[in-house]
Order: structure tokens, then C-alpha cells, then sequence
């Protein structure tokens, strides 16, 4: 029973073609887009046939249930397209991490502080972490003084998306990129 509404849902994703639309009646949709009226289905599907054309059902809940003359072979070819472009076109934001100590020292913070700069300019946000041990847990506030260090050091390519969190040994901050216009505006002033 449960292989049957898998096949049927996957069936319901398709839209029904010519032999298979199974509707007595069914309001039809010319090649151009213009409505031609409500047609017995068989006699639809002979219009559509003699453009050369397919028959579509593209709203089978509707009364009656709405059927369109189309090349369904290059209709399917142009979805594809457009959803390679939508693919093409979206971006992947990229999370990179880098952990801190509360005692850091000026050179390793410096370090650190210029691949946080090289991820960012990469277009990556950067989770920062701040790692404590032991009798380093009594004394967060240095931790908390390393993270608005850095936020301050890079106010100019970066703004801060979360505040600094604490979670259980650790300390988070997520640093984002400027946005592009900001950026522009920043250069020109």
C-alpha cells in the first residue's frame, strides 16, 4: 500500500499527456496562450495533434480540469535550463572556523588575525572560538576581551552576525563580510 502512494505521488509531480488525461471534459489553452474553450478531451487532443503538438493537463484540480497545447518535449528543455541557471547563479556561503586560546599571545593573535582577514575577503563568514580548560573557565572575561579585540581590529571588512555566546568550554562569534555596497561607499569617503 505504501509503494502505491510513493508511485503516486511521484506520478503527481508529472503533469498528465495527451492518452493519459483521463478527464471527460477539460477547458483548453491554445499554443499562443489564448483560452479556446472547454472541449471534450478526445476532441482536444486532436486539436493538439493536428498542430503537432501536445496535449498538457496544468491544473487537473480546477472545474473543469485545464488542459494547454504545448511542445512538452521543449518545454521540459527550457525548465532544465532555467533551473541550471538558478543553480549557476546561487551562492554557497562557506563557514570557516578559527579557534582561539584565552591566552594568546600578541604574535599567534596576529597570525590568526590575517587568515581570519584572508577568509573574509574570500567571501567566507568566520566562526571565531574561544577555547578554555580547566581554571580557565573562572575567568571568561579574557576570552570576551580577545573576541572585541578582533571585532574592533576588523570593523572595516567585517561585521559581527552573532555576539559572542558562551557554550558550555567554548565562546562563539560569527564575523560576516561587509557587504559589497558598504564596502564601495567605505572606499569612496
Amino acid at each position: 500500500m505504501r509503494d502505491m502512494k510513493e508511485v503516486g505521488a511521484i506520478a503527481a509531480q508529472e503533469p498528465r499527456l495527451n492518452d493519459d488525461i483521463r478527464t471527460r471534459e477539460c477547458r483548453l489553452i491554445g499554443y499562443d496562450g489564448t483560452q479556446m474553450g472547454i472541449f471534450n478531451a478526445r476532441e482536444a487532443l486532436r486539436i493538439a495533434e493536428g498542430q503537432g503538438m501536445d496535449l498538457v493537463e496544468i491544473a487537473p484540480n480546477a472545474q473543469p480540469p485545464v488542459c494547454r497545447i504545448m511542445d512538452y518535449g521543449k518545454f521540459k528543455y527550457e525548465q532544465a535550463i532555467k533551473a541550471k541557471q538558478a543553480r549557476k547563479n546561487q551562492t554557497k556561503v562557506e563557514i570557516k572556523e578559527m579557534k582561539f586560546r584565552p591566552k594568546i599571545d600578541v604574535g599567534d593573535y596576529t597570525t590568526k588575525k590575517k587568515h581570519v582577514l584572508r577568509f573574509l575577503e574570500g567571501g567566507a563568514k568566520v566562526k571565531i572560538t574561544i577555547m578554555f580548560r580547566g581554571r580557565e573557565m573562572a575567568h571568561p572575561e579574557q576570552g570576551l576581551s580577545i573576541l572585541e579585540r578582533l571585532a574592533d581590529d576588523l570593523k572595516d571588512v567585517a561585521v559581527i552576525e552573532n555576539a559572542p555566546k558562551m557554550e558550555g568550554r567554548n565562546m562563539h562569534m560569527l564575523i560576516a563580510p561587509l557587504p559589497a555596497s558598504k564596502k564601495a561607499a567605505e572606499k569612496n569617503a
